[in-house]
C-alpha cells in the first residue's frame, strides 16, 4: 500500500513540478532586418516570455506580481540597458549605434524592439545576456537581410552569431545550420512539450481512466493526428492566429483540461474519449502553432514544422511511456485507483480553472 501511495504521489509531482507557466520555454527569439537593402539602418525584434524577462531585469515596476504594459513603459530605460546593451551589435568590426527602443506586452510573451545605425559590412551580435540566464536557454536568430531568411541558435557556450549579407551563418561555419537545423527544431519541440505543463496535465487526465494499452494507443493517436493537423495548417498559413485568437485558444486549452477532469470525476464509462480527444487535440494544435510561430520559421517552414512536431511527439511518447506503467500499477488496486483518480482529477481541475481565469481575463497587451 505504501509503495502504491508513493507511485500516486509521483504522478502528482509530475503535474505540478517544473514550471509555474504553461509555456515557459527557455527561448529568446531574435529577428534582424534592414528596411533598405545595404542601408545603415537595422531593426531588431526580441520576443521572450515574461518569466525569462524577469530573470534579466525586474520588469514588474509596481511589484504587484503581474507584468503590465504600464510596467514595461516605466522600465523602458532599464530595458534599454539591461537587454539591448547586453546584446551588442556590430557591423564591419564597428559597434552599431542604438536608437529608439520599444516594449510591448502580448498574449503569452513580451516583444522588444530597437533600431540601430550600422556601418557597411557583416553584422555580428554577441548575446552576452545568456551568461546570466540558466544554461538551458537559447537564442533563436532569424534574419531578413536583403530578403534572405534563415535561423541560427546561440547559447552560453557560443553566444556570438554572424549575420552576413547573404543570410545567416555562424563563425567559420556558414553551412552548419543546414545540417543541424532539423535537430535544433526537434529540440525546441521537446523543450516545449516538457515545459508545457497544461499539455502534460491533459495527457495525465486521459491516462488516469485510459484503460489498457490498445485504448491508450488509440487516445494518443487521436490526439497526435488532431494537433498535427491544426499545427500544420497554421504554420503553413492556411489559418491565421492573431493576439485575440491566440488568447482564446489558450483559454480553450484550459477548458479542455477542465472538461476531461470533470468527466473523470462524474462518469464511470468513457466510451466517447477517442472522439473527444481528437476534438480537443485540434485546439491543442493551435496552441503548439502559436509557440512555433513565436520562434519564427523564415524559409525553413518544412524543416521547422516537421522537426518541431517530431520533437513534440517524441516528448509526448516519453511522457506516456513513463506514466502508463505507473497508472496500470495503481489500477491493480481498485480502491487506491479510485482515490488516485479523484485526487489527481481534482488537482488537474483546479489547475485548469486557474489557467482559464488567467487566460480569459488576463491582460492581452
Amino acid at each position: 500500500m505504501r509503495r502504491t501511495a508513493r507511485l500516486a504521489l509521483s504522478l502528482v509531482l509530475l503535474v505540478v513540478a517544473g514550471s509555474a507557466s504553461a509555456h515557459d520555454a527557455d527561448i529568446l527569439y531574435a529577428q534582424l532586418w534592414r528596411p533598405v537593402a545595404g542601408g545603415p539602418e537595422v531593426h531588431e525584434r526580441i520576443t521572450l516570455t515574461a518569466g525569462s524577462l524577469a530573470l534579466l531585469i525586474p520588469a514588474d515596476a509596481d511589484g504587484d506580481g503581474v507584468l503590465t504594459q504600464a510596467d514595461l513603459d516605466a522600465r523602458a530605460p532599464a530595458l534599454a540597458v539591461g537587454i539591448w546593451d547586453a546584446m551588442p551589435l556590430s557591423a564591419g568590426g564597428q559597434p552599431c549605434t542604438r536608437g529608439a527602443t520599444t516594449a510591448r506586452l502580448r498574449v503569452s510573451y513580451v516583444e522588444l524592439g530597437a533600431t540601430f545605425q550600422c556601418a557597411p559590412g557583416e553584422l555580428r551580435q554577441r548575446f552576452s545576456l545568456l551568461s546570466v540566464l540558466p544554461s538551458n536557454y537559447k537564442v533563436v536568430l532569424g534574419s531578413y537581410i536583403q530578403g534572405e531568411q534563415g535561423q541560427r541558435f546561440a547559447d552560453a557556450s557560443q553566444p556570438t552569431l554572424v549575420v552576413s549579407e547573404s543570410g545567416v551563418s555562424g563563425p567559420g561555419q556558414p553551412e552548419r545550420e543546414r545540417v543541424s537545423g532539423l535537430l535544433d527544431w526537434v529540440g525546441l519541440g521537446l523543450v516545449h512539450i516538457f515545459g508545457g505543463i497544461d499539455h502534460l496535465a491533459f495527457l495525465l487526465a486521459l491516462l488516469l481512466v485510459g484503460g489498457g494499452f490498445r485504448r491508450v494507443l488509440l487516445l494518443v493517436t487521436a490526439f497526435t493526428l488532431a494537433h498535427s493537423l491544426t499545427l500544420g495548417a497554421t504554420a503553413l498559413g492556411f489559418i491565421l492566429l492573431d493576439d485575440a485568437r491566440t488568447r482564446w485558444v489558450e483559454a480553450a486549452i484550459a477548458l479542455s483540461i477542465i472538461w476531461v477532469a470533470l468527466e473523470n470525476l462524474v462518469l464511470r464509462e468513457h466510451r466517447h474519449r477517442a472522439l473527444l480527444t481528437f476534438l480537443f487535440g485540434l485546439i491543442h494544435g493551435f496552441g503548439f502553432a502559436s509557440v512555433l510561430g513565436s520562434y519564427g520559421l523564415g524559409d525553413s517552414v518544412v524543416t521547422g514544422l516537421f522537426g518541431f512536431n517530431l520533437g513534440v511527439e517524441l516528448g509526448q511518447a516519453a511522457v506516456v511511456a513513463l506514466l502508463f506503467p505507473l497508472v496500470r500499477l495503481v489500477q491493480r488496486r481498485p480502491g487506491v485507483h479510485q482515490r488516485t483518480v479523484r485526487a489527481l482529477s481534482l488537482l488537474i481541475l483546479a489547475a485548469g480553472g486557474y489557467w482559464f481565469m488567467e487566460r480569459a481575463w488576463g491582460p492581452i497587451g
